[in-house]
């Protein structure tokens, strides 16, 4: 299959269409009336909403992401990223994805929303399981995950309610939506579940193919050591482009219509495929050009739906990525291990810091 083959648009089965041109997933995801998000059984907030109800949810959760909020995190967040890479530089090796990456996750994302420490095994254990539901494709696993994490956000909005915190997560239970209502238990539950059983993979993912891409290329490591916090930013965003952990999203056509020449019946699943779609050789060269690229990058998404967590994910990234490297020069310690679909990335990422 050629590369251009790769990158068509194709039909896999009777009730799916799969978007793999740069083009093609660019359109739908900026076409919510034609394309909705509303695919999943679950209640999903802001994700599985369209239209109205979608603007309102983006309304009161995005100003949790704006960089005056962010700011009074970011000292917790590089003290943890030091203290954890202090810890990992003196062993003989680690995983870039479960030692490194997942750790710093729980950590990062329990500062944020202040969440006790002693949840972090909890939480690391359900990464891994989480990992292998996903890969395992049994739906039975995946669902029994999923219960279990809602089950650990329940507990907290519990405590929080019995005894509020100074803390983002107790100001959610407070937070009025724009009828003046309260957020019900189930859109709480949904939102965390957004914010941080996704958040907490993804960034482990992230930091596995981060650090992959940094080691195999020592003279771009130099270059994240010298770089302003947008060039960092900028370059991790390259990498992820083009080994992005962030398969695919669906969406489900409303109407017949068709998407580069293929037909599409209403009620059809449309999987737009984010990672090929950031390989299109139509759109991207074979260079690394984090400048060149940046307008056309897809590892957070495009259009309405775009991800609200990206300058969360793009902060605790690059923290994490300026510790590793003061720390010294990275060394492969192993083999990488792929990631098996439905996932992508590295299993593991085995190295060490001299």
């Amino acid at each position: 299959m050629s590369r251009n083959d790769v990158h068509s648009t194709i039909r896999e089965r009777p009730n799916r269409v799969v978007l793999r041109r740069h083009a093609d997933v660019v359109a739908a995801a900026h076409d919510p009336e034609t394309f909705s998000a509303a695919v999943s059984q679950h209640l999903q907030i802001p994700n599985g909403l369209d239209g109205a109800p979608h603007a309102a949810a983006r309304r009161f959760i995005d100003p949790f992401f704006t960089d005056h909020e962010l700011d009074g995190y970011m000292p917790g967040f590089e003290r943890i990223a030091e203290d954890l890479v202090a810890s990992l530089a003196s062993s003989d090796s680690f995983d870039a994805v479960a030692d490194l990456g997942a750790r710093f996750a729980v950590r990062a994302q329990s500062h944020w929303l202040g969440w006790t420490a002693r949840l972090e095994d909890t939480l690391l254990e359900w990464v891994a399981d989480n990992r292998a539901a996903t890969r395992s494709g049994d739906k039975t696993r995946t669902t029994e995950v999923a219960a279990r994490f809602d089950g650990i956000i329940r507990a907290l909005l519990a405590e929080r309610r019995a005894e509020p915190h100074d803390d983002l997560t107790t100001r959610l239970t407070v937070l009025t939506k724009s009828d003046g209502t309260l957020l019900t238990d189930p859109e709480l539950v949904s939102i965390l579940r957004n914010w941080t059983g996704g958040d907490l993979s993804s960034i482990a993912l992230c930091a596995g193919v981060v650090v992959a891409g940094l080691m195999a290329a020592p003279q771009l490591a130099a270059r994240v050591r010298a770089a302003s916090d947008a060039e960092v930013d900028a370059i991790v965003d390259e990498l992820l482009r083009r080994d992005d952990p962030f398969v695919s999203n669906r969406r489900r056509a409303t109407r017949d219509t068709s998407v580069g020449g293929c037909p599409i019946a209403a009620g059809q699943v449309v999987v737009l495929d984010w990672r090929e779609a950031n390989t299109d050789p139509e759109v991207f060269g074979s260079e690394f050009d984090a400048a060149a690229h940046a307008d056309d990058n897809l590892v957070y998404g495009t259009g309405p739906h775009v991800c609200p967590g990206r300058p969360l994910a793009a902060r605790e990234l690059r923290v994490l990525v300026r510790a590793v490297l003061a720390a010294g020069d990275l060394e492969p310690a192993g083999d990488p291990v792929r990631e098996e679909p439905p996932v992508a990335g590295y299993r593991t990422v085995p190295v060490r810091i001299r």
